[in-house]
């Protein structure tokens, strides 16, 4: 190791920081004395909650309950710790184009051919996001009958862990000021607010640029109360069902890495609870694998039926995101999500800048862009028309760009809602394996015009003075949008005589930008506390449970909730407990 290896330690002991011939690595995990893998938990164990999914609102809600309970939480992924390509701002997009069997985020392809990612890692989505953090809005918390104090009490919490304000550098100041010229004003100054007008939000990456994710949040727990199993994947929701009493979920069936099977009780208690926080499509697909939705489906299946409810897996949607690059003469600084303009159009714009979205197919796998056919988000064909055959031409089509090619960034619109919705449905009954969505895209005109509307603004944006700077001056929109020239993401098919409508490049170009909801909807499957209906001791508490994505980006929301709901349930708890 060389004459100053014992020194690099000695250091890596004082910084938690551990380098090696010149590559430095952050520590591997903070002091969380209460993480375990799953081959190391015992065949049968009892715990007061039992919360499945260690995801965007698992790890707040564990945080929260394990103050004055005993909480199992059980995560089918490893941990975030380590990992340079989740940590790293420059680096986000590699774990996103990265499809092999251990990678943090499971790809998915939607029915309607756009595709996907779901988290599979400790902090969930928080892990692989854009990082933009912003709250949800006022009307939005009303309608979901949440109380407003605790509310910001648990925006507050989190934020005091994940949250700071970006830095505003060239690209970002620009596309600000653009947003102001293109009319979408007031200007908000720098807020987690939801008000309309051009505002910075905030992010989760530092100054630094490294990302803290909802597992940061785990630094709230009570060591004792809790205990979390990595690589733990829940294969079914144990009930209760004798004589003529409601079903009563009473433990979770999980197994570990080596596919040994485990059993996580609860403990004796009328308090006692299973909570799912297995996101969008993990929650309503883990009630269905239990017994738990439309009865002929699950029959179709061979899973026996505990209860009969048919809205599960119903109300699925995914904000459709269009994007437009805009190449740019002079070089650009590496930016995510800083900045939105909320329109009062039904639409919402942000920008991201830099080589993390345009790297030229020379550099390596994990420089590669979030636009790319490497992560699956591309606009080279329409949806589903994006086979593994189109990747890899996408691809070697990329590879005879210039470096100039990829210099710029991306201006995107991501629709209010959306109003068009679908399902989800089992494929078979492994619970690793994707099941079967459908958001219908664009299936409300409302939905279209609002993209059409948002792709407008984009066209003041670009032609802005403020922006002037990063534009070509001989490319209008739609030389961008009917790109004949080479840039790596607007090459778009071509209709009759080679131009393309602004509906016909909302729909060809529509892309995910990961906000996906529904399945398990809050007065449709879950009440106001979220528990589930017809069944007892179940409760889910996550993304799946919304019917609109809240605010211009969710994770913020979803942290909220799960700290918001911890206390709620503590709070019921400590009231049973003095009552008695």
């Amino acid at each position: 190791m060389g004459s100053g290896w014992w020194w690099r330690l000695i250091t890596a002991a004082l910084t938690g920081i551990l380098c090696f011939h010149g590559v430095c690595q952050a520590q591997i995990a903070p002091n969380y004395t209460f993480v375990h893998q799953a081959t190391s938990a015992a065949p049968v164990s009892y715990y007061d909650y039992i919360i499945v999914g260690g995801g965007t609102s698992g790890c707040p809600l564990a945080a929260t309950l394990s103050q004055n309970a005993r909480v199992l939480l059980i995560e089918r992924g490893g941990s975030p710790y380590g990992n340079q390509n989740i940590t790293n701002l420059g680096s986000f997009s590699a774990t996103l184009a990265d499809t092999s069997p251990s990678s943090p985020s499971q790809r998915f392809i939607s029915e309607d051919g756009v595709f996907n990612a779901r988290a599979r890692v400790l902090g969930g989505g928080s892990c692989l996001n854009a990082g933009f953090y912003t709250r949800a809005g006022t009307d939005y918390v009303k309608a979901a009958g949440w109380d407003g104090a605790l509310v910001n009490q648990s925006y507050q919490w989190v934020e005091k862990v994940v949250a700071f304000e970006p830095p505003m550098l060239q690209w970002q100041s620009a596309f600000r000021n653009g947003l102001l010229e293109a009319g979408i004003l007031p200007y908000n100054g720098f807020t987690y607010d939801h008000i309309y007008g051009t505002k910075v939000g905030g992010t989760i990456f530092d100054r630094d640029g490294h990302r803290h994710t909802a597992a940061d949040l785990l630094k709230y727990a009570n060591p004792k109360g809790l205990t979390v199993l990595l690589h733990a994947t829940a294969q079914s929701i144990l009930f209760r069902t004798e004589g003529k009493l409601r079903p009563r979920a009473h433990g979770v069936l999980f197994k570990d890495a080596a596919g040994v099977e485990h059993r996580a009780y609860l403990s004796k208690g009328s308090m006692n609870e299973i909570v799912l926080s297995a996101g969008a499509l993990g929650s309503p697909q883990l009630l269905m694998l239990s017994g738990v939705g439309p009865a002929q489906h699950l029959r179709s299946h061979n899973i026996k039926v505990i209860f009969d409810q048919p809205l599960v897996g119903q109300g699925m949607a995914d904000n459709p995101m269009n994007a437009v690059f805009t190449p740019s003469p002079i070089p650009v600084e590496i930016s995510l999500i800083q900045v939105v303009g909320i329109t009062r159009l039904g639409t919402y714009i942000e920008a991201a800048s830099g080589s993390n979205f345009g790297s030229p197919p020379s550099a390596t796998p994990r420089d590669f862009g979030m636009f790319s056919p490497q992560t699956g988000q591309f606009s080279v064909v329409p949806p589903k028309q994006r086979t593994p055959e189109a990747i890899a031409k996408a691809t070697e089509a990329m590879k005879a760009l210039s470096n100039e090619a990829f210099r710029g960034g991306f201006i995107i619109e991501k629709i209010i809602g959306p109003l068009s919705s679908g399902h989800l449905q089992l494929r078979n009954t492994n619970p690793e394996d994707n099941p079967s969505v459908t958001f219908n895209y664009f299936q409300k005109p409302e939905d279209l015009q609002r993209c059409v509307d948002g792709i407008t603004v984009i066209e003041k944006v670009i032609q802005s003075k403020a922006f002037s700077k990063f534009r070509y001056p001989y490319l209008s929109l739609q030389a961008l949008l009917n790109m004949t020239l080479n840039f790596p993401v607007n090459l778009l098919p071509k209709h009759g005589n080679g131009s393309t409508s602004l509906e016909q490049f909302c729909k060809d170009t529509v892309m995910t930008i990961w906000h996906y909801h529904g399945g398990c909807q809050l007065d449709r499957v879950v009440d106001r506390n979220y528990k589930v209906f017809g069944v007892d001791g179940l409760r889910v508490i996550d993304g799946s449970t919304f019917h609109d994505s809240p605010g211009t980006n969710p994770q913020a929301t979803v942290m909220m909730l799960g700290r918001y709901m911890g206390v709620k349930i503590l709070n019921e708890r400590l009231g049973r407990k003095r009552s008695n």
